[in-house]
């Protein structure tokens, strides 16, 4: 009964893979021949999708709807395979915890893009004070080429044209995350327009601080790849154990989802993965902080 039970979920599980590369398959080709037709092109596609163009619209639903939601799509996998609602119930639940990791993954690159764009500013207004230019219009300049100022940008230049209150302009634009570092620039700004000092040497000691604040960052985040390297090998290990039972004939899936010390084992198993993860991750972001 149970052999009979996995050759059926077996067989839906390739009828669902196989449904689902049909219709990105189908849905591929009759976009590409419509574009074919509405561009007036002599050669009209009269055969399937090839691989690439196969990979590729899975790359482009990758993209449109996230990399959270594969989480739920193996769950389903599983939970066919499986013949239980469980695996599809974790695979719901962890979207939303994936989809926390990414935008913070975005967040940070935002935020670090920005910090490089801020020190490229410094750079290149110092560029061009030294060649001579009133400050205001090397802000202007050095804005345009380097785009460190993000949304408060226009805000910055306006005040820089006009004659305006530019610290203040940079100091709102400080609150960006990531861009902390024109604070400094304001901070220089008005040391050079009310005591006269010189503004092209006070911008290259900020953009050496800067500097050696993000290549600090980045040495840490070299010396945390371990721990990180750590928090995957947690997240990988029950799916190779998985495998491996599979290999070994063991049908992990159904002693795990179907019999009582199965499920009593995949919860603690379950709760030990999360609090590992959970602590790598703590320790990681201490770090970090320190």
């Amino acid at each position: 009964m149970t052999e009979v039970t996995g050759e059926t979920s077996m067989a839906a599980a390739l009828l669902c893979l196989c449904a689902l590369a049909w219709l990105l398959g189908g849905r591929h080709y009759g976009m590409r021949r419509a574009r074919l037709v509405l561009a007036g092109g002599a050669v009209v596609a009269t055969g399937p999708p090839s691989w690439d163009e196969t990979l590729a619209e899975l790359r482009r639903l990758h993209d449109r709807l996230g990399a959270e939601w594969w989480a739920l799509a193996a769950g389903l996998l599983l939970g066919l395979l499986g013949a239980s609602v469980v695996p599809v119930v974790a695979g719901a639940a962890g979207v939303p915890v994936l989809r926390r990791v990414r935008l913070a993954r975005q967040a940070r690159r935002l935020r670090e893009r920005r910090a490089d764009a801020v020190i490229a500013l410094c750079g290149a207004l110092a560029g061009e004070v030294r060649a001579g230019r009133q400050p205001g219009e090397a802000l202007l300049r050095a804005a345009q080429d380097s785009g460190g100022l993000g949304e408060a940008q226009a805000a910055v230049v306006a005040a820089a044209r006009f004659g305006g209150d530019v610290p203040g302009a940079l100091a709102t634009a400080a609150r960006q995350p990531g861009a902390e570092g024109l604070l400094g620039l304001a901070a220089c700004w008005r040391v050079a327009v009310d005591q006269g000092a010189g503004l092209a040497s006070g911008l290259d000691r900020l953009e050496a601080a800067l500097r050696a604040e993000r290549d600090q960052r980045a040495d840490l985040r070299a010396q945390l790849a371990g721990a990180r390297a750590t928090t995957v090998l947690l997240t990988v290990l029950p799916a190779l154990g998985l495998l491996l039972g599979s290999a070994m004939g063991a049908h992990p899936l159904h002693v795990l989802l179907h019999t009582g010390p199965g499920l009593g084992c995949l919860t603690a198993g379950s709760a030990f993965e999360a609090a590992g993860v959970w602590w790598t991750v703590r320790i990681m972001r201490q770090a970090e902080v320190v």
